[in-house]
């Protein structure tokens, strides 16, 4: 193959998260966005060290998978699903397969042969001097117990969060919010019927796009840094069904309307909607940062308060706008559940929660345990994470705010059971040094990124750490992304 060239084959299997895996004449290409089974047309745009990335042009063929005609009529266009037009237990099936494949990468990929355990002169950690700490117990097949994948309770409205951003699907087109186009940084897809998430968000969406394109209120282009609307913010809690949106702007309002009375006409026209739930605050939120992310500079309340209540597992929590809450309010239950039962048993047992967001976790196991300490770096999370314990009243929770790289090498506490909760990116690799310093018995590491989670393992098993029980956890159906909870124990 060449750089440049167009070629046509057959996607043979799908690596995570959305790598199509196809060969032409003999050498391997890379497709993104295709599905096992799919003729694709492709046109080569990177060749390195003989392996190639394609860009996906056409789909030729659809896949003998694809057997779910898509209940969504933004598929294929919009960036957010992958996975659309296959049934959902051939969904669950890809994505078991894509992380045990990931796992047995560890093993692979690890570089000590047989031999034994000595200890660390740095430490005291017993460190494989010769063998992968999980591997061996019990040969190939015992290494650890995989316990597949559990479903989302419900597979679509399942999101209880929303980022949509302002746009144009084409230059010069009209106003459009919604989801980016597949492949493009600029062009936006309006999202007015997307499928995972409530009705509620589509009509909240459809008003704004509608109220501010009547009015010709630009959208902010980020290569010019020009123009007022950025994104639009909405968050919907499953079990109390309040709601919070809120309008990101940038803060060039020059040439426009008076800005309260446009916002505040905004926020009456959104009250005015037949929504099944109702809304706990209406906000105006400035954000004047080069970068296309959703932050404050400064937060206004145009109506009602800056927070909603959702309630997971028999406990209420207290969600702000930018507060981290996994964003599928059912399928977290499922996921605490199965933390929960692989933490075991916590009476008497110190816990420290690392990357604890609002404190879901500790709370979780603060009940039934001694202590538990929680640590996360956006301060707005820890505060509401403190209010969430008061407000459940469990006075064995203690939340710090700061860089988990940091705050692990301050904390005077010993613990018995260390959880991992990290972002994407997984554990700074520094951190994690401190954290298998600590010498915790247990560990149990959630992950939403499987990628970063076997990098993570490979350092784990060569520090004497072994793997026991491992399951995923669908949260986000028809995309390409999935949840893991890992199980492991220090060896002695």
């Amino acid at each position: 193959m060449k750089k440049g060239e167009t070629y046509t084959g057959i996607i043979e299997k799908l690596e995570f998260p959305n790598r199509g895996i196809l060969h032409v004449d003999g050498e391997k290409a890379i497709v993104k966005n295709a599905l096992p089974g799919q003729k694709v047309r492709f046109a080569v745009n990177k060749k390195r060290n003989g392996r190639c990335e394609g860009r996906l042009l056409e789909v030729e063929a659809p896949s003998p998978l694809e057997t779910a005609p898509s209940p969504c009529p933004h598929f294929g266009r919009c960036g957010g699903c992958l996975m659309q037009t296959i049934p959902y237990e051939e969904q669950l099936n890809i994505k078991e397969q894509q992380v045990k494949s990931l796992l047995e990468s560890v093993w692979r990929e690890c570089p000590f042969t047989e031999g034994k355990m000595e200890e660390s002169s740095e430490d005291g950690a017993p460190v494989p001097q010769g063998s992968c700490a999980g591997a061996g117990r019990g040969g190939e097949a015992e290494r650890y117990i995989f316990q597949g994948i559990k479903p989302s309770p419900i597979s679509d409205g399942y999101r209880n969060k929303m980022e949509f951003s302002f746009g144009d699907e084409e230059k010069g087109g009209p106003l459009c919010l919604g989801m980016h186009k597949r492949g493009s940084f600029h062009d936006i897809v309006n999202t007015d019927n997307c499928r995972i998430v409530h009705p509620d968000f589509n009509q909240i969406l459809t008003a704004t796009r509608e109220y501010f394109a009547v009015r010709e209120i630009p959208f902010y282009k980020k290569l010019r840094r020009q123009g007022y609307l950025r994104h639009l913010l909405v968050r919907r809690a499953v079990k109390t069904e309040e709601i919070l949106a809120a309008l990101v702007t940038s803060g060039q309002t020059e040439g426009l309307p008076a800005e309260e009375e446009l916002l505040g006409q905004w926020a009456e026209e959104l009250l005015s909607l037949p929504l099944e739930g109702s809304f706990a605050g209406i906000l105006h939120i400035k954000n004047d940062s080069l970068a296309d992310v959703v932050q404050s500079d400064e937060t206004t309340a145009l109506y009602g308060r800056d927070y909603f209540y959702e309630e997971l597992l028999g406990l209420k929590f207290k969600i702000s706008p930018f507060s981290f809450f996994q964003t599928n309010s059912l399928g977290a239950e499922v996921l605490y559940k199965t933390v929960r039962e692989y933490i075991g048993d916590t009476r008497g047992k110190t816990v420290f929660d690392l990357y604890s967001g609002t404190g879901t976790i500790a709370q979780i196991l603060a009940p039934v345990a001694e202590h538990v300490v929680g640590v996360e770096i956006v301060a707005e999370a820890v505060e509401a994470a403190r209010e969430n314990a008061a407000m459940n009243g469990l006075a064995n929770c203690e939340f710090i705010a700061g860089d988990v790289l940091k705050v692990v090498g301050e904390l005077d506490a010993a613990p018995d059971l260390i959880v991992l909760d990290p972002p994407r990116d997984g554990v700074h690799p520094k951190a994690l040094e401190k954290i298998i310093g600590f010498g915790a018995e247990r560990l149990v590491y959630v992950s939403c990124k499987p990628t970063s989670l076997v990098r993570d393992l490979g350092v784990l098993l060569a520090r004497g750490y072994a793997v026991e029980r491992v399951c995923c956890v669908d949260m986000f159906p028809a995309t390409a992304n999935i949840e893991t909870v890992v199980a492991l124990s220090r060896i002695k």
